[in-house]
Protein backbone atom coordinates (compact mmCIF):
# COMPACT_ATOMS: atom_id res chain seq x y z
CA UNK A 1 0.00 0.00 0.00
CA UNK A 2 1.14 3.58 -0.52
CA UNK A 3 1.33 6.23 2.16
CA UNK A 4 -1.38 8.79 1.48
CA UNK A 5 -2.93 12.03 2.59
CA UNK A 6 -6.60 12.56 3.34
CA UNK A 7 -7.41 12.65 -0.37
CA UNK A 8 -5.77 9.29 -0.97
CA UNK A 9 -2.87 10.75 -2.97
CA UNK A 10 0.58 9.22 -2.60
CA UNK A 11 2.88 11.92 -1.22
CA UNK A 12 6.05 10.09 -0.14
CA UNK A 13 8.51 10.67 -2.98
CA UNK A 14 11.61 8.58 -3.63
CA UNK A 15 14.91 10.46 -3.76
CA UNK A 16 17.24 8.89 -6.32
CA UNK A 17 20.69 9.78 -5.02
CA UNK A 18 23.27 7.41 -3.58
CA UNK A 19 26.63 8.36 -5.07
CA UNK A 20 28.03 10.78 -2.49
CA UNK A 21 30.82 10.13 0.02
CA UNK A 22 30.09 9.05 3.59
CA UNK A 23 29.80 12.59 4.96
CA UNK A 24 27.44 13.60 2.16
CA UNK A 25 25.21 10.59 2.70
CA UNK A 26 24.80 11.52 6.36
CA UNK A 27 24.34 15.21 5.55
CA UNK A 28 21.61 14.56 2.98
CA UNK A 29 19.26 13.22 5.65
CA UNK A 30 19.52 16.51 7.51
CA UNK A 31 19.04 18.53 4.32
CA UNK A 32 15.88 16.65 3.34
CA UNK A 33 14.44 17.03 6.85
CA UNK A 34 15.17 20.77 6.90
CA UNK A 35 13.64 21.28 3.46
CA UNK A 36 10.52 19.36 4.43
CA UNK A 37 10.17 21.47 7.56
CA UNK A 38 10.45 24.64 5.46
CA UNK A 39 7.75 23.41 3.10
CA UNK A 40 10.06 22.97 0.11
CA UNK A 41 9.91 19.20 -0.44
CA UNK A 42 7.46 17.22 1.68
CA UNK A 43 7.76 13.55 2.61
CA UNK A 44 10.59 11.51 1.08
CA UNK A 45 12.16 8.07 1.06
CA UNK A 46 15.66 7.25 -0.06
CA UNK A 47 18.01 4.27 0.00
CA UNK A 48 21.79 4.26 0.13
CA UNK A 49 24.70 1.94 0.81
CA UNK A 50 28.31 2.79 1.63
CA UNK A 51 31.16 1.56 -0.56
CA UNK A 52 33.63 1.64 2.33
CA UNK A 53 33.30 0.84 6.02
CA UNK A 54 32.79 3.65 8.49
CA UNK A 55 31.03 4.14 11.83
CA UNK A 56 28.08 6.38 12.58
CA UNK A 57 27.42 7.32 16.21
CA UNK A 58 24.22 8.80 17.62
CA UNK A 59 23.78 12.51 18.32
CA UNK A 60 24.60 12.11 22.01
CA UNK A 61 26.85 9.05 21.66
CA UNK A 62 30.18 8.99 23.46
CA UNK A 63 32.77 7.93 20.91
CA UNK A 64 35.21 6.39 23.37
CA UNK A 65 32.42 4.37 24.99
CA UNK A 66 30.86 3.27 21.71
CA UNK A 67 33.93 2.51 19.61
CA UNK A 68 37.40 1.00 19.78
CA UNK A 69 38.83 4.31 18.64
CA UNK A 70 42.46 3.22 18.37
CA UNK A 71 41.50 0.26 16.18
CA UNK A 72 39.34 2.49 13.99
CA UNK A 73 42.19 4.95 13.53
CA UNK A 74 44.66 2.17 12.77
CA UNK A 75 42.34 0.79 10.09
CA UNK A 76 41.35 4.27 8.84
CA UNK A 77 37.71 3.76 9.73
CA UNK A 78 35.96 7.13 9.87
CA UNK A 79 33.68 7.95 12.78
CA UNK A 80 30.83 10.32 11.89
CA UNK A 81 28.18 11.69 14.24
CA UNK A 82 24.64 11.87 12.89
CA UNK A 83 21.86 14.28 13.84
CA UNK A 84 19.55 11.57 15.21
CA UNK A 85 19.71 9.65 18.47
CA UNK A 86 20.41 5.98 19.05
CA UNK A 87 23.54 3.87 19.19
CA UNK A 88 26.60 3.36 17.01
CA UNK A 89 26.44 1.35 13.80
CA UNK A 90 28.97 0.06 11.29
CA UNK A 91 28.25 1.09 7.73
CA UNK A 92 29.66 -0.62 4.67
CA UNK A 93 28.93 -2.98 1.79
CA UNK A 94 26.04 -5.27 2.65
CA UNK A 95 24.27 -2.71 4.85
CA UNK A 96 21.38 -1.00 3.07
CA UNK A 97 20.09 2.22 4.62
CA UNK A 98 16.61 3.66 4.28
CA UNK A 99 15.75 7.23 5.25
CA UNK A 100 12.19 8.48 5.65
CA UNK A 101 11.10 12.07 6.19
CA UNK A 102 7.50 11.96 7.39
CA UNK A 103 4.82 14.37 8.54
CA UNK A 104 3.25 13.99 11.96
CA UNK A 105 -0.09 14.52 10.23
CA UNK A 106 0.27 11.22 8.41
CA UNK A 107 -0.41 9.11 11.48
CA UNK A 108 -1.46 10.15 14.98
CA UNK A 109 1.06 7.66 16.38
CA UNK A 110 3.95 9.55 14.79
CA UNK A 111 3.64 12.32 17.38
CA UNK A 112 5.00 10.08 20.14
CA UNK A 113 8.45 8.59 19.66
CA UNK A 114 7.78 5.09 20.98
CA UNK A 115 4.45 4.86 19.16
CA UNK A 116 6.05 6.02 15.91
CA UNK A 117 8.69 3.29 16.09
CA UNK A 118 6.01 0.69 16.69
CA UNK A 119 3.91 1.98 13.80
CA UNK A 120 6.73 2.28 11.26
CA UNK A 121 8.72 -0.82 12.16
CA UNK A 122 5.64 -2.92 12.84
CA UNK A 123 4.44 -2.14 9.31
CA UNK A 124 7.83 -3.01 7.82
CA UNK A 125 7.93 -6.27 9.78
CA UNK A 126 4.46 -7.17 8.49
CA UNK A 127 5.65 -6.48 4.93
CA UNK A 128 8.54 -8.91 5.41
CA UNK A 129 6.24 -11.50 6.98
CA UNK A 130 4.16 -11.53 3.79
CA UNK A 131 7.26 -12.89 2.02
CA UNK A 132 7.59 -15.71 4.55
CA UNK A 133 10.37 -14.20 6.66
CA UNK A 134 10.01 -14.25 10.45
CA UNK A 135 10.83 -10.57 10.96
CA UNK A 136 9.60 -8.96 14.17
CA UNK A 137 9.66 -5.52 15.77
CA UNK A 138 11.42 -5.31 19.13
CA UNK A 139 11.19 -2.12 21.20
CA UNK A 140 12.51 0.40 21.16
CA UNK A 141 13.77 0.51 17.59
CA UNK A 142 14.92 -2.86 16.20
CA UNK A 143 13.85 -5.37 13.61
CA UNK A 144 14.99 -8.95 14.12
CA UNK A 145 14.92 -12.11 12.01
CA UNK A 146 14.36 -15.24 14.10
CA UNK A 147 15.39 -13.27 17.19
CA UNK A 148 18.59 -11.79 15.73
CA UNK A 149 18.91 -8.11 14.86
CA UNK A 150 18.85 -7.10 11.20
CA UNK A 151 17.89 -3.45 11.58
CA UNK A 152 18.61 -0.61 13.97
CA UNK A 153 16.70 2.66 13.68
CA UNK A 154 16.89 6.25 14.91
CA UNK A 155 15.00 9.52 14.62
CA UNK A 156 15.51 13.28 14.54
CA UNK A 157 12.44 15.46 15.13
CA UNK A 158 11.32 18.93 14.18
CA UNK A 159 7.99 20.69 14.68
CA UNK A 160 6.13 19.44 11.57
CA UNK A 161 8.29 16.64 10.17
CA UNK A 162 10.63 13.99 11.51
CA UNK A 163 13.43 11.85 10.12
CA UNK A 164 13.27 8.10 10.62
CA UNK A 165 16.22 6.17 9.25
CA UNK A 166 17.44 2.63 9.68
CA UNK A 167 19.85 -0.05 8.55
CA UNK A 168 19.05 -3.36 6.89
CA UNK A 169 21.80 -5.98 7.08
CA UNK A 170 21.85 -8.34 4.14
CA UNK A 171 25.54 -9.09 3.47
CA UNK A 172 27.57 -7.10 5.98
CA UNK A 173 30.89 -8.51 7.16
CA UNK A 174 29.53 -9.08 10.67
CA UNK A 175 32.84 -9.89 12.45
CA UNK A 176 33.89 -6.30 11.71
CA UNK A 177 31.15 -5.02 14.01
CA UNK A 178 32.77 -6.48 17.12
CA UNK A 179 36.17 -5.34 15.91
CA UNK A 180 35.20 -1.67 15.85
CA UNK A 181 32.20 -1.32 18.16
CA UNK A 182 32.07 -1.98 21.89
CA UNK A 183 29.17 -3.77 23.53
CA UNK A 184 26.55 -1.04 24.09
CA UNK A 185 26.04 0.28 27.60
CA UNK A 186 22.27 0.05 27.06
CA UNK A 187 20.68 -2.80 25.19
CA UNK A 188 17.14 -3.97 24.32
CA UNK A 189 15.69 -6.66 26.54
CA UNK A 190 15.66 -9.27 23.79
CA UNK A 191 19.44 -8.98 23.28
CA UNK A 192 20.03 -10.93 26.52
CA UNK A 193 23.64 -9.68 26.75
CA UNK A 194 24.59 -11.48 23.53
CA UNK A 195 27.81 -10.21 21.91
CA UNK A 196 27.62 -8.71 18.45
CA UNK A 197 28.58 -11.98 16.74
CA UNK A 198 25.65 -13.83 18.35
CA UNK A 199 23.16 -10.99 18.19
CA UNK A 200 23.38 -9.77 14.59
CA UNK A 201 22.48 -11.56 11.37
CA UNK A 202 22.04 -10.82 7.67
CA UNK A 203 18.60 -11.19 6.11
CA UNK A 204 18.85 -13.56 3.10
CA UNK A 205 17.34 -11.31 0.44
CA UNK A 206 18.70 -8.99 -2.24
CA UNK A 207 18.87 -5.19 -1.92
CA UNK A 208 16.17 -4.83 -4.57
CA UNK A 209 13.81 -6.97 -2.49
CA UNK A 210 14.62 -4.91 0.60
CA UNK A 211 13.83 -1.69 -1.25
CA UNK A 212 10.60 -3.11 -2.62
CA UNK A 213 9.54 -4.28 0.83
CA UNK A 214 10.02 -0.78 2.29
CA UNK A 215 8.44 0.94 -0.70
CA UNK A 216 5.35 -1.26 -0.40
CA UNK A 217 4.71 0.22 3.04
CA UNK A 218 5.20 3.90 2.29
CA UNK A 219 4.81 4.62 -1.44
CA UNK A 220 3.91 3.17 -4.82
CA UNK A 221 7.43 3.96 -5.99
CA UNK A 222 6.05 6.06 -8.85
CA UNK A 223 6.73 9.54 -7.45
CA UNK A 224 10.33 10.73 -7.45
CA UNK A 225 12.15 13.83 -6.27
CA UNK A 226 15.27 14.79 -8.19
CA UNK A 227 17.79 16.72 -6.16
CA UNK A 228 18.27 20.27 -7.38
CA UNK A 229 21.59 22.08 -7.59
CA UNK A 230 20.77 24.02 -4.43
CA UNK A 231 20.04 20.73 -2.61
CA UNK A 232 23.39 19.31 -3.71
CA UNK A 233 25.21 22.48 -2.74
CA UNK A 234 23.62 22.47 0.71
CA UNK A 235 24.45 18.78 1.19
CA UNK A 236 28.09 19.25 0.22
CA UNK A 237 28.47 22.39 2.30
CA UNK A 238 27.03 20.65 5.37
CA UNK A 239 29.23 17.60 4.78
CA UNK A 240 32.34 19.80 4.82
CA UNK A 241 31.40 22.28 7.54
CA UNK A 242 29.87 19.79 9.98
CA UNK A 243 30.19 16.09 9.25
CA UNK A 244 33.88 16.23 8.30
CA UNK A 245 34.87 18.08 11.48
CA UNK A 246 36.30 16.44 14.59
CA UNK A 247 34.69 19.11 16.77
CA UNK A 248 31.32 17.67 15.70
CA UNK A 249 32.16 13.99 15.30
CA UNK A 250 34.19 13.71 18.52
CA UNK A 251 32.34 16.29 20.61
CA UNK A 252 31.46 13.65 23.23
Amino acid sequence: MGSSNTKGEVIVRIVKYSCGNSEEMIALDEVLLDKAECGEIGETLRFWEAKDHFIVVGRAGKVQEDCFVSVCRRDRIKIIRRASGGGAVLQGPGCLNFSLVLSYEKDERYKKITDSYESILGSIAASFQKTGLNVEFFPTSDLALDGKKISGNAQARKRKFFLHHGTLLYDLDLPRVGKYLRHPAREPVYRLERPHKNFLTNIPVTPSVLCETIENVFTTGENEYSLRKEDMDQMRSLAISKYSKDDWNYVF
